[in-house]
Protein backbone atom coordinates (compact mmCIF):
# COMPACT_ATOMS: atom_id res chain seq x y z
CA UNK A 1 0.00 0.00 0.00
CA UNK A 2 2.72 2.43 1.10
CA UNK A 3 6.15 2.12 2.64
CA UNK A 4 6.42 0.51 6.06
CA UNK A 5 7.04 3.72 8.03
CA UNK A 6 5.27 6.21 5.77
CA UNK A 7 2.57 7.09 8.29
CA UNK A 8 4.40 6.49 11.57
CA UNK A 9 3.65 9.43 13.90
CA UNK A 10 2.06 11.47 11.12
CA UNK A 11 -1.18 13.33 11.92
CA UNK A 12 -4.32 13.33 9.78
CA UNK A 13 -7.74 14.96 9.92
CA UNK A 14 -10.50 12.85 8.34
CA UNK A 15 -13.94 14.44 8.13
CA UNK A 16 -16.92 12.11 8.11
CA UNK A 17 -14.77 9.56 9.90
CA UNK A 18 -17.49 7.82 11.86
CA UNK A 19 -18.65 5.57 9.01
CA UNK A 20 -18.01 4.39 5.47
CA UNK A 21 -14.89 5.47 3.61
CA UNK A 22 -13.85 7.96 6.28
CA UNK A 23 -13.95 5.36 9.04
CA UNK A 24 -12.00 2.87 6.95
CA UNK A 25 -9.35 5.48 6.08
CA UNK A 26 -8.97 6.52 9.73
CA UNK A 27 -8.56 2.95 10.95
CA UNK A 28 -5.99 2.10 8.28
CA UNK A 29 -3.97 5.24 9.03
CA UNK A 30 -3.89 4.32 12.71
CA UNK A 31 -2.93 0.75 11.85
CA UNK A 32 0.05 2.17 10.00
CA UNK A 33 1.13 4.34 12.92
CA UNK A 34 -0.63 7.66 12.35
CA UNK A 35 -2.64 9.81 14.75
CA UNK A 36 -6.07 10.81 13.46
CA UNK A 37 -8.75 13.37 14.25
CA UNK A 38 -12.16 12.25 12.97
CA UNK A 39 -15.46 14.08 12.79
CA UNK A 40 -19.12 13.15 12.60
CA UNK A 41 -22.49 14.15 13.98
CA UNK A 42 -23.34 10.88 15.72
CA UNK A 43 -21.42 10.61 19.00
CA UNK A 44 -22.14 6.91 19.42
CA UNK A 45 -20.58 6.10 16.05
CA UNK A 46 -17.63 8.38 16.76
CA UNK A 47 -17.05 6.71 20.12
CA UNK A 48 -17.18 3.28 18.49
CA UNK A 49 -14.45 4.25 16.02
CA UNK A 50 -12.34 6.06 18.62
CA UNK A 51 -12.58 3.00 20.86
CA UNK A 52 -10.31 1.15 18.45
CA UNK A 53 -7.24 3.18 19.39
CA UNK A 54 -5.95 5.93 21.67
CA UNK A 55 -4.50 7.44 18.50
CA UNK A 56 -7.99 8.51 17.36
CA UNK A 57 -9.40 11.82 18.55
CA UNK A 58 -13.16 12.05 17.91
CA UNK A 59 -14.78 15.46 17.49
CA UNK A 60 -18.56 15.70 17.27
CA UNK A 61 -19.18 18.41 14.71
CA UNK A 62 -21.51 19.49 11.94
CA UNK A 63 -19.58 19.70 8.69
CA UNK A 64 -21.97 22.41 7.50
CA UNK A 65 -20.76 24.74 10.25
CA UNK A 66 -18.00 26.93 8.75
CA UNK A 67 -16.34 27.19 12.18
CA UNK A 68 -15.71 23.43 12.33
CA UNK A 69 -12.50 23.58 10.30
CA UNK A 70 -10.70 25.83 12.76
CA UNK A 71 -11.85 23.64 15.65
CA UNK A 72 -10.41 20.51 14.04
CA UNK A 73 -7.08 22.12 13.25
CA UNK A 74 -6.81 23.47 16.79
CA UNK A 75 -7.59 20.05 18.26
CA UNK A 76 -4.99 18.27 16.11
CA UNK A 77 -2.29 20.82 16.89
CA UNK A 78 -3.08 20.90 20.60
CA UNK A 79 -2.82 17.13 20.95
CA UNK A 80 -0.13 16.19 18.42
CA UNK A 81 1.52 19.43 17.28
CA UNK A 82 1.35 18.91 13.53
CA UNK A 83 -0.89 18.08 10.57
CA UNK A 84 0.35 15.99 7.64
CA UNK A 85 -2.88 15.09 5.87
CA UNK A 86 -6.39 16.44 5.49
CA UNK A 87 -9.00 14.11 4.01
CA UNK A 88 -12.14 16.00 3.06
CA UNK A 89 -14.48 13.03 3.11
CA UNK A 90 -17.70 14.34 4.69
CA UNK A 91 -20.40 14.79 2.10
CA UNK A 92 -24.05 15.71 1.67
CA UNK A 93 -26.41 14.59 -1.08
CA UNK A 94 -30.06 13.93 -1.72
CA UNK A 95 -31.99 12.77 -4.80
CA UNK A 96 -34.06 15.70 -5.98
CA UNK A 97 -36.12 15.83 -9.18
CA UNK A 98 -36.51 19.30 -10.66
CA UNK A 99 -40.07 19.92 -9.37
CA UNK A 100 -38.86 19.16 -5.84
CA UNK A 101 -35.90 21.57 -5.82
CA UNK A 102 -35.53 22.98 -2.34
CA UNK A 103 -33.27 25.97 -1.62
CA UNK A 104 -32.43 24.80 1.90
CA UNK A 105 -31.39 21.32 0.75
CA UNK A 106 -29.29 22.76 -2.08
CA UNK A 107 -27.65 25.20 0.31
CA UNK A 108 -26.88 22.38 2.75
CA UNK A 109 -25.13 20.39 0.01
CA UNK A 110 -23.02 23.41 -0.88
CA UNK A 111 -22.17 24.04 2.75
CA UNK A 112 -20.92 20.49 3.31
CA UNK A 113 -19.38 19.70 -0.07
CA UNK A 114 -17.82 23.09 -0.92
CA UNK A 115 -17.69 25.51 2.01
CA UNK A 116 -16.63 23.05 4.73
CA UNK A 117 -13.58 21.69 2.85
CA UNK A 118 -12.60 25.25 1.94
CA UNK A 119 -12.71 26.42 5.56
CA UNK A 120 -10.79 23.37 6.78
CA UNK A 121 -8.08 23.84 4.17
CA UNK A 122 -7.84 27.53 5.05
CA UNK A 123 -7.50 26.72 8.75
CA UNK A 124 -4.92 23.99 8.18
CA UNK A 125 -2.85 25.72 5.51
CA UNK A 126 0.06 26.83 7.67
CA UNK A 127 0.36 23.47 9.42
CA UNK A 128 0.35 21.67 6.05
CA UNK A 129 3.02 24.00 4.72
CA UNK A 130 5.18 23.31 7.77
CA UNK A 131 4.94 19.52 7.27
CA UNK A 132 4.85 19.66 3.45
CA UNK A 133 1.73 17.58 3.83
CA UNK A 134 -1.15 16.70 1.53
CA UNK A 135 -4.88 17.07 0.97
CA UNK A 136 -7.08 14.32 -0.44
CA UNK A 137 -10.62 15.31 -1.36
CA UNK A 138 -13.33 12.69 -1.82
CA UNK A 139 -15.53 13.50 -4.79
CA UNK A 140 -17.83 11.17 -6.71
CA UNK A 141 -17.90 9.36 -10.03
CA UNK A 142 -21.47 10.64 -10.36
CA UNK A 143 -19.95 13.92 -11.56
CA UNK A 144 -18.53 12.05 -14.59
CA UNK A 145 -21.97 11.33 -16.08
CA UNK A 146 -25.26 13.17 -16.49
CA UNK A 147 -27.11 12.60 -13.23
CA UNK A 148 -30.87 13.23 -13.28
CA UNK A 149 -32.18 13.87 -9.75
CA UNK A 150 -28.57 13.99 -8.50
CA UNK A 151 -27.63 17.20 -10.29
CA UNK A 152 -26.81 19.33 -7.26
CA UNK A 153 -24.89 16.58 -5.48
CA UNK A 154 -22.83 15.98 -8.63
CA UNK A 155 -22.37 19.70 -9.25
CA UNK A 156 -21.17 20.40 -5.74
CA UNK A 157 -18.69 17.51 -5.91
CA UNK A 158 -17.54 18.72 -9.34
CA UNK A 159 -16.87 22.06 -7.65
CA UNK A 160 -14.72 20.22 -5.09
CA UNK A 161 -12.75 18.71 -7.98
CA UNK A 162 -12.15 22.19 -9.38
CA UNK A 163 -11.02 23.34 -5.93
CA UNK A 164 -8.62 20.39 -5.91
CA UNK A 165 -6.87 21.64 -9.02
CA UNK A 166 -6.91 25.28 -7.89
CA UNK A 167 -5.49 24.42 -4.46
CA UNK A 168 -2.83 22.24 -6.09
CA UNK A 169 -1.52 25.32 -7.88
CA UNK A 170 -1.84 27.62 -4.88
CA UNK A 171 0.00 25.21 -2.57
CA UNK A 172 2.60 23.98 -5.06
CA UNK A 173 5.25 26.50 -4.06
CA UNK A 174 5.00 25.30 -0.47
CA UNK A 175 5.39 21.61 -1.30
CA UNK A 176 1.80 20.73 -0.35
CA UNK A 177 0.07 18.34 -2.75
CA UNK A 178 -3.68 18.27 -3.41
CA UNK A 179 -5.46 15.40 -5.16
CA UNK A 180 -8.91 13.85 -5.17
CA UNK A 181 -10.61 10.50 -5.55
CA UNK A 182 -13.95 10.08 -7.32
CA UNK A 183 -15.40 6.78 -6.06
CA UNK A 184 -18.08 4.90 -7.93
CA UNK A 185 -20.88 3.00 -6.15
CA UNK A 186 -19.33 1.84 -2.87
CA UNK A 187 -21.10 -0.19 -0.19
CA UNK A 188 -21.04 2.32 2.69
CA UNK A 189 -24.66 2.79 3.77
CA UNK A 190 -24.72 6.23 2.17
CA UNK A 191 -27.94 5.57 0.26
CA UNK A 192 -29.97 5.09 3.43
CA UNK A 193 -27.76 7.40 5.51
CA UNK A 194 -26.56 10.49 3.64
CA UNK A 195 -29.15 10.18 0.85
CA UNK A 196 -32.01 9.31 3.19
CA UNK A 197 -33.55 6.65 0.93
CA UNK A 198 -35.84 3.90 2.22
CA UNK A 199 -34.06 0.56 2.59
CA UNK A 200 -36.13 -1.09 -0.19
CA UNK A 201 -35.34 1.67 -2.69
CA UNK A 202 -31.65 1.63 -1.70
CA UNK A 203 -31.51 -2.13 -2.30
CA UNK A 204 -33.02 -1.69 -5.76
CA UNK A 205 -30.49 0.99 -6.67
CA UNK A 206 -27.62 -1.13 -5.39
CA UNK A 207 -28.73 -4.09 -7.52
CA UNK A 208 -29.11 -1.87 -10.58
CA UNK A 209 -25.68 -0.30 -10.10
CA UNK A 210 -24.02 -3.69 -9.65
CA UNK A 211 -25.36 -4.75 -13.06
CA UNK A 212 -23.94 -1.57 -14.65
CA UNK A 213 -20.39 -2.02 -13.34
CA UNK A 214 -18.10 -3.76 -15.86
CA UNK A 215 -16.06 -5.42 -13.10
CA UNK A 216 -19.24 -7.04 -11.86
CA UNK A 217 -19.79 -5.70 -8.35
CA UNK A 218 -20.26 -2.60 -6.23
CA UNK A 219 -17.14 -1.34 -4.52
CA UNK A 220 -16.18 -1.75 -0.88
CA UNK A 221 -14.17 0.63 1.28
CA UNK A 222 -11.08 -1.55 0.83
CA UNK A 223 -11.14 -0.59 -2.85
CA UNK A 224 -10.81 3.10 -1.99
CA UNK A 225 -8.64 3.29 1.14
CA UNK A 226 -5.32 2.33 -0.51
CA UNK A 227 -5.70 5.16 -3.01
CA UNK A 228 -6.38 7.72 -0.29
CA UNK A 229 -3.18 6.70 1.45
CA UNK A 230 -1.21 6.66 -1.78
CA UNK A 231 -2.35 10.12 -2.80
CA UNK A 232 -1.72 11.41 0.71
CA UNK A 233 1.69 9.78 1.08
CA UNK A 234 4.95 11.75 0.95
CA UNK A 235 6.20 8.94 -1.30
CA UNK A 236 4.15 10.49 -4.12
CA UNK A 237 5.98 13.81 -3.97
CA UNK A 238 5.46 14.66 -7.65
CA UNK A 239 1.72 14.01 -7.98
CA UNK A 240 -0.71 16.88 -7.54
CA UNK A 241 -3.91 18.32 -9.02
CA UNK A 242 -5.22 14.92 -10.11
CA UNK A 243 -8.72 13.43 -9.88
CA UNK A 244 -8.59 9.63 -9.73
CA UNK A 245 -11.80 7.78 -10.60
CA UNK A 246 -12.06 4.43 -8.79
CA UNK A 247 -15.33 2.89 -9.90
CA UNK A 248 -14.93 -0.59 -11.39
CA UNK A 249 -15.51 0.93 -14.83
CA UNK A 250 -18.96 2.30 -13.89
CA UNK A 251 -18.47 5.61 -15.71
CA UNK A 252 -17.61 3.74 -18.93
CA UNK A 253 -21.19 2.51 -19.24
CA UNK A 254 -23.32 3.73 -22.13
Amino acid sequence: MTGTNTWQDKVAIVTGGSSGIGKAVALELVRQGAKVVITGRNMDRLAEVAGNSAAIEAVQADAADPATGAVLVARALARWGRIDLIVNNAGAGQPMPLPAYDAEVISQMGAVNITAPSMLVKAGAEALKASKGAIVNIGTAVSRKDAPMMAHYAASKAALEHLTRAWALEFAGDGVRVNAIAPGPVQTGALTGMMGLPAEMAAQIEAQEAKQIPLGRRGVTEDIVPWVLRLGSAENAWLTGQILTVDGGWTLRE
